[in-house]
Parts: structure tokens; C-alpha cells; sequence
């Protein structure tokens, strides 16, 4: 992980928005922690309102940076958070700053 590439992840707000519904699904996608364990599909993010090009493109974006990472379920490409990735983020921001 290289802490330039996540903080630029992180610098577009659709994407720093995509990230805390990740850490919360049923707040946000109404489904249950339990039930979101391989991830929550990618459509479901289009509730942003952005574009589905738009949507895949912040996704990919989080998933270089090692934010995220996805599964591929029949037609369906799920996405979660990569938690160690972000405590090593945070572990390494805290120790750079």
C-alpha cells in the first residue's frame, strides 16, 4: 500500500461516500452486516446518483488503491472494504504525520 495512492483515492467525495456505506450496509443498503460478508453488488451504489460508468470507475479506482476489494457471483461483481488495508492506512498516516 502506498500512502499517496490511497489519499488519492480517498480526494474525491463519491468515493470517500462509498467507503462508509461499505462500513455499514444495512444503514445504508439496507442489508445486514451478516448477509453483506462477500460484498454488496455493484449497482446498488448507484444510488449516488452517478452513472454506472461513473460508478464502476470510482470502484476501480478504490479497489487499485487496495481500499476494497471484489468477487465476482454469476453476473454480479460484489465489493467490500479491505479492512487491513485501511488500518495500515491509518497506522501509516498517523506515524508519517
Amino acid at each position: 500500500m502506498f500512502l499517496e495512492d490511497v489519499m488519492k483515492a480517498l480526494a474525491h467525495p463519491a468515493r470517500m461516500e462509498m467507503l462508509i456505506w461499505l462500513k455499514d450496509p444495512k444503514e445504508y443498503f439496507g442489508v445486514p452486516k451478516e448477509d453483506a460478508t462477500d460484498g454488496i453488488s455493484a449497482g446498488q451504489f448507484e444510488r449516488s446518483g452517478l452513472s454506472q460508468s461513473a460508478v464502476s470507475a470510482h470502484l476501480a479506482t478504490l479497489q487499485r488503491a487496495g481500499l476494497i476489494s471484489s468477487k465476482r457471483v454469476g453476473q454480479r461483481v460484489l465489493y467490500r472494504r479491505n479492512e487491513d488495508t485501511i488500518a495500515e492506512f491509518i497506522k501509516s498516516l498517523n506515524t508519517t504525520l
